[in-house]
């Protein structure tokens, strides 16, 4: 691993983790069974970069890690939240095109995260799938077109290389 590498996936988690804990006072709309998180708009970003991989599972890691006080989830979010997000990346990046990348993020997080999401808050889990799953989907095709045209732009015009 190189410098530029570690800097890129460094300042990846630090905007995942900024993304979070700007909406911890949206409580539920962030945390609950029916989740829209801007930060998952960057789980795009494996597909162009590779650094967002681990930059993606430490800044979900940290996240969960400081959200204990505000999550009824514990270390299963910590854990299992975390290596979702890194599956998902890993998988995105090897995705041939936006269309398909957006699919794990939206599967893995609906299916899996729904486990404990709806066992803890006492919902049933094929709501919490249809809530999840809806808010990865918006996540990540409003804000993780956004993001990765941003990111693309700068490419583009060598300002990120």
């Amino acid at each position: 691993m190189n410098t530029k590498y570690l800097t890129k996936a460094s300042l990846i988690a630090g905007i995942y983790l900024v993304l979070v804990l700007i909406q911890i006072p949206m409580g539920d709309l962030a945390f609950g069974p029916i989740q829209l998180r801007i930060a998952e708009g960057l789980t795009l970003l494996p597909l162009v970069e590779a650094a967002a991989i681990p930059g993606l599972f430490v800044g979900c890691l940290i996240a969960n890690l400081i959200l204990v006080p505000y999550s009824p989830f514990g270390l299963v979010d910590i854990v299992g939240g975390s290596l979702v997000t890194l599956i998902a990346a890993y998988l995105t990046s090897k995705m041939p095109n936006k269309a398909m990348a957006a699919l794990p993020p939206i599967l893995l997080n609906g299916f899996i995260v729904s486990i404990w999401v709806s066992y803890f808050m006492r919902v049933p889990y094929w709501y919490t799938v249809l809530g999840i799953s809806a808010g990865e989907l918006v996540s990540v095709t409003i804000f993780g077109n956004l993001i990765l045209t941003a990111y693309n732009k700068a490419i583009k015009h060598n300002k990120i290389k």
